[in-house]
């Protein structure tokens, strides 16, 4: 099935182009934690430095090292590898039980902080993220400097590549996974394959709104999201009040993370919505056989703290922090077009 992947910038696509992630440092990623751990229980938090190793690879040295099963280590989020990461770990451990967290890692991973919680550190658990970025050999800076004062008001919250997987290969293989072309027994790819699938829908609506003028405008039955929450409520009216608190960031056009049930949005943007989905019935309806329940996501970014800097060497700093469950690229992309050495799934 041949898919729309070349989705809509919002400002047309960027002339400047950079080259990022060429060293682990210019990429930088520093967890922003939901909650403080209260000082004592059965479970250990560690706050780790790691360079060059993905999150689920850490978690398998700490069940070892630890001499614990996998299930007793929890994250609040999976981090990039080609980066110097910084993001809380808990492993499940007796009060009675002294670790050396000198002892485990090495010179790629560093633990730089222990405390003891109550609960397990669980998925999700995190107000979102800051990262530091390097661009180098930065072509065009006057257009750099413009579209970066341009997306202060927001990007699109597209679903990054990395969602997708190498060349598409996630979004492939959950085509013709929920096709029944093939089966797969493993659940964290089963997930993964399924997630790409209903994230390639939810930027294929997103890139529409903005090809048709939609981007900032609200239609009677859209469900508007709270700024830095998943509550959303229905527009049923669109008057001014309504329009300032979207211009002023208080709240957020959504679009659809599908599942089963009735979609939350109704009148014109209920309309609107199924002509976008309707020629892709057949991805809508085993979406919701899967037992996915309706669900949204802000259609808009917008990136806190957003600032760059020029270095000696002539490279830029770019640093800004972004809310759980979005993606450090979706910025990049209207800033410039960036080429990496090496790109990896998160």
């Amino acid at each position: 099935m041949d898919l729309p992947t070349q989705y809509h910038y919002l400002n047309t696509k960027p002339m400047s182009q950079a080259v990022i992630r060429q060293l682990p440092e210019d990429f930088q990623v520093v967890e922003i934690p939901s909650f403080v751990a209260e000082g004592e229980g059965e479970h250990e938090f560690l706050l780790i430095r790691k360079t060059g190793e993905n999150t689920d690879w850490v978690a398998k040295l700490l069940a070892k090292f630890c001499q614990i099963p996998i299930k007793d280590v929890g994250y609040a989020g999976k981090k990039d590898r080609h980066a110097i990461t910084q993001q809380w770990f808990s492993v499940r451990l007796p009060l009675t039980r002294k670790i050396n967290w000198a002892l485990f890692g090495g010179d790629s991973i560093e633990v730089l902080e222990s405390v003891r919680h109550q609960r397990k550190l669980r998925l999700g658990a995190l107000l979102g993220n800051r990262f530091t970025i390097r661009l180098r050999n930065l072509t065009h800076e006057s257009e750099f400097l413009e579209r970066l004062e341009s997306i202060k008001t927001g990007v699109p919250n597209y679903f990054g590549e990395q969602r997708f997987g190498r060349e598409g290969g996630n979004l492939i293989k959950g085509l013709a996974m929920i096709n029944g072309e093939f089966k797969e027994r493993q659940r964290h790819k089963k997930g993964l394959y399924i997630s790409a699938v209903r994230s390639w829908l939810f930027n294929h609506i997103a890139s529409e709104r903005i090809e048709q003028g939609l981007w900032d405008k609200i239609m009677p039955g859209d469900i508007m999201m709270l700024h830095g929450s998943r509550s959303h409520f229905l527009a049923e009216t669109v008057d001014d009040a309504l329009i300032a608190r979207l211009q002023t960031f208080d709240v957020h056009l959504s679009g659809p993370l599908w599942g089963r049930g009735t979609s939350l949005v109704a009148d014109q943007a209920a309309a609107w919505e199924n002509s976008i989905v309707n020629p892709w019935t057949s991805i809508t309806e085993r979406l919701e056989h899967l037992g996915l329940q309706q669900e949204r996501r802000a259609l808009r970014l917008v990136p806190e703290g957003l600032r760059a800097t020029k270095e000696s060497d002539g490279q830029w700093l770019l640093s800004f922090s972004l809310p759980a469950g979005s993606f450090a690229t979706s910025v990049l992309r209207e800033l410039c077009e960036t080429s990496q050495i090496e790109a990896e799934e998160k």
